[in-house]
């Protein structure tokens, strides 16, 4: 197992904002950063700042004329190995608005012992908007992942953020059997955490994802969450319901709650596929009831 561990520093961007920036101790494997800075100025969103490292890159492809801003990463490397480390950081200042999502799937490689470390962290400022939603990570049998993600919500911020994990490449008839998942989620609102969330799978995973008190069988599993700004997120939860219920198929197994201020979604799937669909279902809804925007995710979940 690698002995990588994030470590996170300080860094100042414009107008007094502080932008936590994850650092990762060096060992084996690539290190990849990708930090993104967003600002309000004259009346629109700015890339204000960026640093990128490969095997990390961050692409801006142009958006509707009726969307946020886009920012897209992509992992040269076309995966991740064994050892790799990827640093991840969006920091948008008072009042800016930014989606931010991968040009494709992530993969997690089969490992003989090094373990993949990714760190992200997302700040957002008083009255900004950030949808944080990569498409899915794909878990090779043997893979050894731990990411953790950190969100940092000032007064009257709102975001929109999950992932999709899927055990193993089905198409072929591997399932995930051996390996390690950690993955951490960390919510604060001012300063004080409102939600965490962790789950963990290692020793004889198969038999962890088979048992019906754990994911009973499932070949996928995602967490979707919304705060919505200075909104009471309770107000979204039985229409989050019924987007569900209308996007649910055999093999499917989905619920929201409302938890520490954040409507936090679920669901569970025999089939990668249709959870991916309706995953994003309920990500469009969500960003146009909360926010107004346009009902769809950006052209490259359609790829």
């Amino acid at each position: 197992m690698s002995n990588a561990k994030p470590i996170y520093s300080g860094r100042k961007l414009g107008h007094g904002f502080h932008c936590a920036q994850p650092i990762l101790q060096c060992g084996a494997g690539s290190t990849g950063i990708a930090e993104i800075g967003f600002a309000r100025r004259d009346g629109a969103t700015r890339l204000t700042h960026l640093h990128q490292r490969n095997p990390l890159r961050v692409l801006f492809p142009a958006p509707e004329t009726d969307d946020i801003d886009l920012a897209v990463l992509l992992t040269t490397s076309g995966g991740l190995v064994a050892g790799d480390r990827l640093a991840i950081s969006a920091c948008l200042e008072d009042g800016a608005a930014a989606h931010v999502t991968a040009a494709a799937a992530e993969k997690v490689y089969r490992s003989t012992g090094a373990t993949t470390i990714v760190a992200q962290h997302l700040t957002v400022g008083e009255g900004a908007w950030l949808e944080y939603l990569p498409p899915e990570t794909i878990l090779f049998d043997g893979a050894r992942l731990r990411r953790e993600t950190k969100i940092e919500l000032s007064a009257g911020a709102g975001f929109l953020a999950g992932g999709i994990l899927v055990f193993g490449r089905h198409a072929r008839g591997e399932r995930l059997t051996y390996g390690l998942v950690n993955e951490r989620w960390e919510v604060r609102r001012g300063g004080a955490l409102v939600w965490g969330d962790g789950l963990h799978l290692d020793g004889d995973v198969a038999a962890t994802i088979a048992d019906p008190a754990c994911f009973a069988g499932a070949a996928a599993c995602a967490t979707l969450m919304l705060a919505p700004p200075a909104q009471n997120p309770a107000a979204f939860l039985e229409a989050a319901r019924d987007v569900q219920a209308r996007s649910s198929v055999a093999g499917m197994q989905a619920g929201a709650t409302v938890v520490g201020g954040l409507l936090v979604a679920r669901w569970l799937a025999q089939d990668a596929l249709p959870l991916r669909r309706a995953y994003a279902d309920l990500a469009c809804h969500l960003r146009h009831t909360a926010m107004g925007l346009p009902p769809r995710l950006p052209r490259l979940w359609h790829i």
